[in-house]
C-alpha cells in the first residue's frame, strides 16, 4: 500500500474548516446532540444518480439529480432524458454536439453504459448507501436546523409544495473543507460496508472491495421520509424527500388519499379514521413528526446518504447492483418530435385564424421551459427495515 502521508490524493484529503458564524454553530452542536442520542447506525440499501464531470469543475463532479433512485437503470433512464432534451432545447439540427448527444441517448437505449463522454463533458452512474441513525428512543427525525418549511399547508399543489433540492447541483469533491463535526462523521464511516449475514456473500464481498477502489466517502444532504413501525422493526414507506416537510406531505397524503380511497379491504369506519388522523396531523402547531391511528404508527424519518470516491471520483454501480429492467428507448426520435410539435402549432395558429408563418420555428422560451419542468414523482424503493 502506498504511503500518502507527505502528500495525499484528493480522494484521501480531509480538509478542516472552523465557521464562526452563528448558523454553522448551531449546527455543529446539533449535530454532537444527536451523535449522543443516536449513536448507531442502519444501513439500508444503495441509491444511485447521474453526475457531470466538466473541465471547468475537474477533478470534481456536479450531481444532476437528487441520487434517490433504487435502481442503477432507472439513473440511466433519467441521465437519457436529461442528454434528450439538453439536445433538444441547447441545440438545432446540424450542431455536431446535437449529433454527439443523440449519439449517447442511442447507447444509453441499448447498453446499460455506466459512464460516457460528450465532447469535454465526463457523464458517470454514481452510486450512493442511505444509512439512518437510531439510538434508545428509535429512528432520528429532522433536526431543527435542518432546512424545513413546518408553517406551508400538507395539503397544497403545484409550485408551493416543491421544496428545492439541496442534491441536485452539488459539486462533490472529497478535498472540499467541511466543518469539525462533518469530517469527523465521514472519517466514522470509512470503513462501512455490509456486514449482516442475512445479506448475500457476494453482495458483501462486494462491499468490502469497494473500501480499497473508492476508500473516500462525502456525505450528500440529508434526506427525509416516513417509516411504519413494524412488530420488530421501521420500514420506510415512501422515497426520499428533500426536506421535512415534504416528507410531512407525502405522509399526509398517505392517510388522507391512499389508505381511504385506494387501499383494498379497508372499511369504511376505519377509513373515516384515516381521514380524520390525516387533518389533525395537517392542522397541528407546531407541525408534528408522527402520527399514531388504529393501532398503527408512522414517524418522519430523517436518512443520511454517503458516497464512496475514489481516484477517479464516485463510485459507479458495482456488478452485484442488479436491475429489474434493461435499457429501453425513453422518447422518440428528436427529428420527429420535433416535426410533430411544428405540426401542432401550426394547427393552433390555423384555429385561430393566423397566419401558420413561423410555425416551423422553435417554440418560445415559455413553452420550452414549461415542457422542461415535466417531472415524475419518486416511488418508494424495496429496501430493508431498520
Amino acid at each position: 500500500m502506498k504511503d500518502h502521508r507527505k502528500s495525499p490524493p484528493r480522494h484521501l484529503t480531509f480538509r478542516v474548516t472552523h465557521r464562526d458564524d452563528p448558523v454553522s454553530e448551531v449546527t455543529e452542536q446539533d449535530t454532537i446532540r444527536a451523535a449522543e442520542r443516536y449513536p448507531h447506525i442502519i444501513v439500508r440499501g444503495p441509491v444511485f444518480g447521474f453526475a457531470e464531470q466538466r473541465p471547468e469543475d475537474a477533478p470534481a463532479w456536479r450531481l444532476l439529480n437528487d441520487v434517490t433512485d433504487g435502481f442503477p437503470q432507472m439513473a440511466r433512464d433519467g441521465l437519457n432524458s436529461h442528454l434528450w432534451f439538453r439536445a433538444k432545447e441547447e441545440t438545432r439540427p446540424g450542431d455536431p454536439l446535437r449529433e454527439q448527444l443523440l449519439a449517447a441517448v442511442a447507447l444509453l437505449e441499448t447498453e446499460p453504459a455506466d459512464e460516457l463522454r460528450v465532447g469535454e463533458t465526463r457523464y458517470r452512474i454514481v452510486r450512493g448507501d442511505e444509512f439512518a441513525r437510531i439510538g434508545p428512543e428509535g429512528l432520528e427525525g429532522p433536526r431543527p436546523t435542518d432546512p424545513d418549511e413546518p408553517g406551508l399547508d400538507l395539503a397544497a399543489r403545484g409550485p408551493l409544495r416543491r421544496t428545492v433540492s439541496r442534491t441536485q447541483g452539488l459539486l462533490v469533491d472529497h478535498a472540499a473543507p467541511t466543518g469539525v463535526m462533518e469530517s469527523i462523521q465521514r472519517m466514522e464511516l470509512l470503513s462501512l460496508h455490509y456486514e449482516a449475514e442475512r445479506i448475500p456473500s457476494r453482495i458483501r464481498a462486494d462491499s468490502r472491495r469497494a473500501l480499497s477502489t473508492h476508500p473516500g466517502v462525502v456525505l450528500l444532504p440529508a434526506a427525509f421520509t416516513f417509516a411504519e413501525r413494524k412488530q420488530k422493526s421501521w420500514e420506510p414507506m415512501a422515497g426520499l424527500q428533500p426536506s421535512p416537510y415534504e416528507a410531512r406531505a407525502t405522509l399526509y397524503n398517505y392517510l388522507a388519499e391512499f389508505l381511504p380511497k385506494l387501499e383494498q379491504g379497508v372499511a369504511d369506519e376505519d377509513a373515516a379514521a384515516y381521514t380524520r388522523a390525516a387533518e389533525e396531523f395537517r392542522a397541528a402547531r407546531p407541525a408534528r413528526d408522527g402520527v399514531q391511528v388504529l393501532g398503527r404508527r408512522f414517524q418522519i424519518i430523517r436518512v443520511e446518504r454517503l458516497m464512496r470516491i475514489g481516484p477517479d471520483g464516485p463510485e459507479p454501480p458495482r456488478p452485484t447492483d442488479e436491475d429489474p429492467y434493461g435499457p429501453m428507448q425513453i422518447h422518440p426520435p428528436l427529428a420527429e418530435a420535433e416535426e410533430g410539435e411544428r405540426a401542432e402549432r401550426a394547427k393552433k395558429a390555423a384555429r385561430a385564424g393566423r397566419s401558420p408563418e413561423g410555425a416551423g420555428e422553435d417554440a418560445p422560451q415559455g413553452e420550452r421551459e414549461e415542457e422542461r419542468c415535466r417531472e415524475t414523482a419518486g416511488e418508494a424503493r424495496p429496501g430493508e427495515g431498520a
